[in-house]
């Protein structure tokens, strides 16, 4: 029996976990912050930094006792070293850091987006993943720092099919939550007013879909881009003297149009890569894939001799289960990080996956 204690604080979530096997989670205890920055609109790094030095303690001890363990008890400590904001995910690492050497503990640094990926098999058995007739798998990653379509392969080679060129799906979410002032987080926001509205209302663009006459360049096929539609939105919010200016119905069809946009690109490129590439299994994980439209949509225009596999939204949001589960294959192969680890903002290059 393998006990790893994971910790996630790459963002806006204070997160602690114990899991065992890599599978079975006995813990995950999250602390957010959303009230803390949701009168700025957006995630502040310094002050996310400042919330996780209070809460990361209290976040661990509360993951152990849910657990029923100790920490010498534990095998090795699992932490986010990136991406994510660099202030945020220091207070994170360095604790572990303290955590592994004050026990004598072996220290495992993970891949946030790779973690996100894994977490996805938790209700339905990791053990599918050594399953040859799973592969290839396909994964849309989709949240608020990355739009992005990976190819795993059962030798463990990964290749990134597409990726955003510029704006996430996530931050073109919040970007038009705080243009229509409906508060933040985005996501959440966005979809609730959705419902009361049309989607056909308004015809925002869809980006590297081969639109307005266009033809879209080969390298571009499975990539996202949504800049065009947040600044869309920002002039349709200018057309009308400002979106204090938007009736409530106008407000609700607003954003269910601009909703459907996003969510109609997200669909389309997946479906469109999983029947070039052959996928077996699609995998959809991330903030983003908690909105109920895009897992309905997904699961609606996919063909039925796919294995669509959708995170539990309770593992789509930052977590730390999703840290010590992946953790444990770094593990079973002895690979551990030094005690000299340093965080990275942004997603290095991916070549292979650990289970």
């Amino acid at each position: 029996m393998t006990l790893i204690l994971g910790l996630e604080s790459s963002c806006d979530e204070t997160a602690a976990a114990v899991v065992k096997d890599g599978t079975e989670v006995l813990s995950n205890v999250v602390s957010s912050q959303i009230t803390q920055h949701a009168p700025f609109g957006g995630v502040v790094p310094e002050l996310a930094a400042r919330e996780h030095l209070k809460a990361i303690q209290p976040v661990t001890d509360a993951a152990l006792e849910e657990a029923g363990c100790k920490i010498s008890g534990i095998d090795a400590i699992a932490v986010t070293q990136g991406p994510g904001l660099m202030p945020a995910l220091l207070v994170g690492l360095n604790f572990a850091k303290g955590l592994a050497a004050g026990h004598n503990l072996p220290l495992i640094g993970i891949n946030h987006f790779t973690a996100h990926i894994y977490g996805a098999f938790f209700e339905i058995g990791a053990s599918e993943l050594s399953n040859p007739e799973r592969y290839p798998i396909l994964a849309l990653v989709v949240s608020g720092g990355h739009t992005a379509l990976v190819l795993i392969g059962k030798d463990k080679q990964v290749r990134v099919a597409g990726t955003t060129i510029d704006d996430a799906a996530g931050e073109a979410l919040d970007k038009a939550a705080k243009l229509l002032n409906l508060g933040y987080p985005g996501g959440p926001v966005i979809e609730k007013a959705a419902k009361s509205g049309n989607p056909k209302a308004f015809n925002f663009p869809r980006g590297l879909t081969g639109g307005g006459g266009k033809p879209l360049a080969p390298e571009h096929r499975f990539n996202f881009s949504f800049s065009g539609v947040k600044t869309a939105m920002l002039y349709h919010c200018r057309n009308a003297g400002g979106a204090e200016n938007l009736d409530e119905q106008t407000l609700y069809d607003s954003v269910a149009s601009y909703q459907e946009a996003v969510i109609d690109v997200l669909v389309k490129k997946t479906v469109a890569a999983a029947k070039h590439f052959g996928a077996a299994t699609v995998i959809m994980a991330g903030g983003v894939a908690c909105n109920s439209l895009l897992r309905e949509r997904l699961t609606e225009k996919l063909p039925k001799n796919r294995n669509l596999v959708i995170s539990p939204k309770k593992y789509c949001t930052d977590n730390a289960a999703m840290v010590a589960g992946l953790a444990y294959h770094h593990f079973q192969e002895k690979d551990f990080s030094g005690i000299d680890i340093d965080a990275y903002p942004r997603l290095p290059e991916l070549t292979n996956v650990p289970f």
